[in-house]
């Protein structure tokens, strides 16, 4: 018995020199995390509780020279879901229905990461599957792209334009990373400018707000603090579509818990 104790705490104390010479890994305020969800989430079936996947789009540089890779995974959970039902009574306004979506971790390399994050920007399939085709013509034979927002990528070219042909990011091996442009989008929070270089994935560095969700609105994008998305509609359950992607920007500093 005490053999098989003593077993206990030198593996525990082991464990724990072990966390304790993980480097100190950060999610710094204003990092961006664009992701895209691997499944839909709709309110008319999901319960809460339910576990909500995404993978990140593009490299993200952390704290201390380290570097997130792509396809990193990003873990949360349904906290509300309220399916949709008509009210046929006449004049009726309809009942909305919500989906409340909460981030909660980044998992890489065996190390998990608390977030506190809030949905910068957000958009359906279309739009994504939009952003990555591009519209080649006679007048713009460069096959250049249009990110979500209206930025502009040629592929012969680093610099990332504007609508308004001002250089506001760049195009480099790993992603395309800009300064964030304050804007107001489709929803309840406004977005803020940083005067740092952030992972932008399909997304404009002006990107706020909901594209392509045309029969839903944004109620919170977690940016009181709680890191809870929620959505919206008056004509059908709410939901996110698989293949949807999302911009994420960090509001509090977050640190690794060795798992």
């Amino acid at each position: 018995m005490k053999v098989a104790l003593s077993l206990a705490l030198t593996l525990l104390a082991s464990s724990f020199a072990l966390a304790q010479t993980n480097p100190d890994v950060s999610l710094a305020p204003g990092t961006t995390l664009p992701i895209s969800f691997t499944h839909g989430i709709d309110a008319g079936h999901a319960r809460a509780g339910a576990v909500v996947e995404a993978k990140t789009m593009q490299q993200v540089r952390l704290s201390n020279d380290h570097v997130l890779p792509s396809g990193t995974r990003v873990i949360g959970h349904v906290v509300t879901a309220n399916a949709f039902s008509f009210d046929k009574t006449p004049y009726a306004k309809q009942s909305a229905s919500t989906l409340a979506i909460q981030f909660d971790s980044l998992v890489s390399s065996g190390e998990t990461i608390p977030l506190h994050v809030y949905v910068r920007a957000m958009a359906d399939p279309l739009s994504v599957w939009d952003a990555q085709r591009p519209k080649a013509t006679d007048l713009d034979p460069l096959s250049t792209t249009t990110q979500i927002g209206g930025d502009q990528v040629t592929p012969s070219q680093s610099e990332v334009e504007s609508q308004q042909g001002e250089t506001v990011g760049y195009k480099r091996s790993s992603g395309v990373y800009a300064h964030l442009v304050s804007a107001v989008g489709r929803g309840s929070d406004g977005c803020d400018a940083t005067d740092t270089e952030q992972s932008m994935g399909l997304f404009s560095a002006s990107a706020c707000g909901l594209y392509g969700y045309t029969d839903a609105s944004l109620l919170s994008t977690g940016k009181s603090g709680d890191s809870t998305l929620t959505l919206a509609s008056r004509r059908r359950s709410a939901q996110v579509w698989a293949k949807s992607e999302a911009l994420l920007e960090v509001i509090g500093q977050s640190r690794t818990i060795s798992q």
